[in-house]
């Protein structure tokens, strides 16, 4: 028994922090397949971008963390708002698998870019000395870094609630995804509301993938993959949904890193199965529409 709580603890905790940077990953993805019933496989690809910016920001340049951060948010939201129009836009209403073979290339286009640009090895990120060591509590080495993590992904979990749930962009946002045709016939200019939904999930891909690079290493591939787990957290959660994916993302954190923990060999096995088990009983996701 005095073990088992602690390890309770760590597996807790790190699952927790997992399921924060799933969740600011992929709820933009939840937000465009509901909203404009795109298939952006090549989301991740912002993630992505968001932490080799960040790294090289931090580590070449010297920046302060907090800066380096913001400033590969802002200009990860700036290049996919030239993409959404120039690209993505082309695409809006047309057939799945159209979408489906312009995202993909755009994932394998992005993996030669980091390979040419940053090389095949992972980039290494610099946490502030503030932010480093760890906290004891019960027997458990917490990482401090891990704490910083959890606690922005509370606050911005609150604040993106907020944001939908009491401003008139939210409202909006709500009304498209329930009814596109109808929000269209009273008014909501949808066109500009995919291009603002599209650039603020791209942004919180960007800060999940810059926070969560302690987590999820930054190399070339990783739009490739993470992109099962960023699916797996729409599915579940349901598309359009802002709260689904954030307990599917706590359900997949926490199970993925007690199953890795006590039944390593089997790798992410359980996790797909419990997913197909959801799936079947819930088709639309645990809060889909």
């Amino acid at each position: 028994m005095s073990d088992y709580v602690p390890a309770l603890i760590s597996i807790a905790f790190h699952g927790v922090t997992l399921a924060m940077v799933l969740y600011l990953i992929s709820v933009g993805l939840s937000v465009t397949m509901g909203l404009m019933g795109f298939v952006n496989l090549a989301h991740g690809a912002f993630a992505m971008a968001g932490g080799y910016l960040a790294s090289t920001l931090l580590n070449r340049y010297g920046m302060p963390f907090a800066l380096a951060i913001l400033l590969a948010v802002v200009i990860v939201t700036a290049v996919s708002l030239v993409l959404e129009r120039v690209l993505y836009r082309r695409f809006y209403g047309g057939a799945e698998l159209d979408q489906v073979l312009l995202t993909m290339g755009l994932i394998f286009v992005s993996v030669g870019a980091a390979t040419y640009i940053w090389g095949p090895l992972p980039q290494p990120m610099q946490i502030p000395k503030s932010l480093q060591g760890g906290i004891e509590i019960m027997g458990r080495i917490l990482p401090v870094y891990r704490i910083f993590l959890i606690l922005c992904g509370a606050i911005l979990v609150t604040l993106l609630w907020l944001a939908l749930e009491r401003t008139r962009f939210g409202a909006q946002l709500r009304a498209a995804v329930d009814n596109l045709r109808m929000a269209e016939t009273v008014g909501i200019d949808t066109s500009r509301l995919f291009a603002f939904a599209f650039a603020l999930g791209s942004g919180l891909a960007a800060l999940g993938g810059a926070l969560g690079a302690e987590v999820f290493a930054i190399t070339p591939g990783y739009a490739l993959e993470h992109l099962v787990y960023f699916l797996i957290v729409v599915a579940v959660g349901g598309l359009g949904s802002i709260r689904g994916p954030f307990f599917a993302a706590l359900m997949v954190g926490i199970t993925d890193t007690a199953l890795k923990y006590y039944v390593p060999e089997l790798g992410a096995f359980f996790i797909y199965l419990l997913t197909m088990a959801i799936l079947l009983r819930y088709p639309r996701g645990l809060m889909g529409t």
